[in-house]
């Protein structure tokens, strides 16, 4: 489906949110797509990067304005799923490349037991990816889990080949189930931060409860899911 001209330009605007006008976020796509000539190419470039370069941490919430930001996650470099795909979209609006934000529940089997337990549950409420116009049609990308974290896990990192969909793999390296879609919340324009708090508030109360580190600028970081990984993955 092609764009219309109005419908390109507004997936190509700047939001509060999705500050792609930002000089933090221009350079960062500059320096990613120098040299690339297509947008094919430059979303490859940028999904690679993003994946990787913003390292994937379900501990680190910073839910004020400031920390809902592209530009503000790219420089701290790391976020949950949600914080990983705003970069993404950013970053592809920058580098002129329509895109938008999408959610979704998952069962999501890519966690530690200490994580899981907090949650009480292996649902995610709200599980962010990116989709971005490429070739007349829209393409669900997630740049979630950096390869460092999937090789601790034994998952294969995903890889985006600007033709086809991006979604985690089902299963694991050893056949293990890894993702799995349950309810596709579809295409937003904007993050929405309320509806987010909300359903997570209330489908993770133990986990709150206890990420007691709640300060006057909405940060939450409690624990190091890479050392988790570590431990779990040395008693198998």
């Amino acid at each position: 489906m092609k764009l219309s001209s109005s419908e390109k330009a507004h997936y190509l605007s700047p939001t509060p949110h999705i500050d792609c006008d930002s000089e933090v976020m221009q350079n960062y796509v500059h320096t990613v797509t120098q040299g690339l000539a297509t947008p094919i190419e430059k979303a490859i470039a940028l999904f690679t990067s993003v994946r990787d370069d913003v390292l994937y941490d379900p501990y680190y919430y910073d839910l004020s304005p400031e920390g809902m930001r592209g530009s503000s996650i790219l420089m701290k470099g790391r976020g949950y799923c949600v914080a990983k795909a705003l970069v993404f979209t950013t970053a592809s609006r920058a580098a002129g490349i329509p895109a938008r934000l999408g959610f979704a529940d998952v069962k999501n089997h890519l966690s530690t037991k200490r994580l899981r337990d907090l949650m009480g549950t292996d649902l995610f409420v709200y599980h962010g990816y990116s989709e971005i116009h490429l070739g007349k049609k829209w393409l669900k990308v997630t740049p979630t889990f950096n390869a460092s974290l999937c090789r601790k896990f034994g998952v294969i990192p995903l890889e985006f080949d600007g033709e086809n969909h991006c979604l985690f793999h089902p299963y694991d390296t050893q056949g293990r189930k890894h993702m799995e879609y349950v309810k596709d919340r579809g295409p937003y324009e904007e993050i929405p931060v309320d509806e987010i708090i909300n359903a997570s508030l209330a489908t993770y109360p133990k986990l709150f409860e206890a990420l007691k580190s709640l300060d006057e600028k909405h940060e939450i970081t409690s624990g190091d899911f890479y050392l988790e990984a570590e431990l779990e993955k040395a008693s198998a």
